[in-house]
């Protein structure tokens, strides 16, 4: 999508694809009030094991086999370097990747990355759970049971459905109708949790030296703790942008994303 200097977006999940990332993330191609031919290039792809890449059982689909995907990808697009994008768990698999390859990052752009120790993902975890039993969550789902939709117009109710299913992601559940449906491969969700067991990456990450030039978007109700993105921001001596939304800014801060972003993502 667009023109200039190539980004390359890594989506969340694992396990999703990168459908859900639009419309709002073509913005930054050529954000408002620039003239043709000014902006970027955004190369999305879906990874392994999701979407539009399906995996067979048998093949591998842990932390590793992602990392290598990305970099055959890199010499694949005949690039010395790589600008990263990386959303959720794309922002973790971003750090990953620089750690494995670290000479071949040139810009780091992580959007309400996924935390870099586990401690912080059991937080999220317990964060998650209260916010979907919570009772406004709870009555919408019982009230959308009630409604007779599934007989009536079984693709509206589905729609429904799964805004419900990401509801504590959000600042404001209401939101989630905004967001492009999708849905995750929980095989290789779980596949990729597994291979990174008890994970910390905080040690290798202060030991990274020379850094690269990094951002930090974090939304300070995102069920993913705020704070495991302030700690990743001192260890990268990155600029940290903090929004008032939940996990979500392209949907809940649409404006407010892109400016930041393009701010700081390479343009023509």
């Amino acid at each position: 999508m667009g023109a200039g200097p190539l980004v390359v977006v890594l989506h969340g999940g694992p396990g999703a694809h990168h459908d859900y990332l639009l419309p709002q993330y073509d913005l930054l191609a050529r954000p408002k009030g620039l003239p043709d031919g000014r902006g970027r290039e955004l190369f999305y792809y879906d990874q392994r094991g999701g979407g539009r890449s399906p995996a067979p059982r048998e093949t591998p689909v842990g932390w590793r086999e992602h990392v290598a995907d990305l970099e055959a990808m890199r010499i694949s697009l005949a690039l010395e370097r790589l600008t990263l994008c990386g959303y959720s768990w794309g922002g973790l698999l971003a750090l990953l990747y620089l750690l494995e390859h670290p000479e071949r990052v040139e810009r780091l752009a992580l959007v309400s990355p996924a935390s870099p120790t586990v401690a912080y993902r059991r937080q999220f975890e317990e964060e998650f759970a209260r916010r979907m039993a919570a009772p406004e969550v709870v009555r919408a789902r019982e009230e959308l049971r009630a409604s007779g939709l599934g007989e009536k117009d079984p693709a509206a109710y589905q729609r429904r459905a799964f805004e419900l299913s990401v509801a504590g992601y959000f600042h404001d559940f209401r939101d989630a109708k905004s967001l492009t449906a999708f849905r995750v491969n929980a095989r290789t969700q779980q596949a990729v949790w597994d291979s990174l067991g008890e994970y910390d990456l905080r040690d290798r990450l202060r030991a990274l030296r020379p850094t690269p030039h990094a951002l930090i978007l974090h939304g300070t109700f995102d069920p993913i703790p705020i704070a495991g993105s302030r700690e990743l921001a001192r260890l990268l001596g990155a600029d940290l942008v903090e929004l008032p939304v939940g996990h979500c800014p392209h949907v809940e801060a649409t404006d407010a994303f892109v400016r930041a972003l393009d701010e700081f993502l390479p343009k023509q």
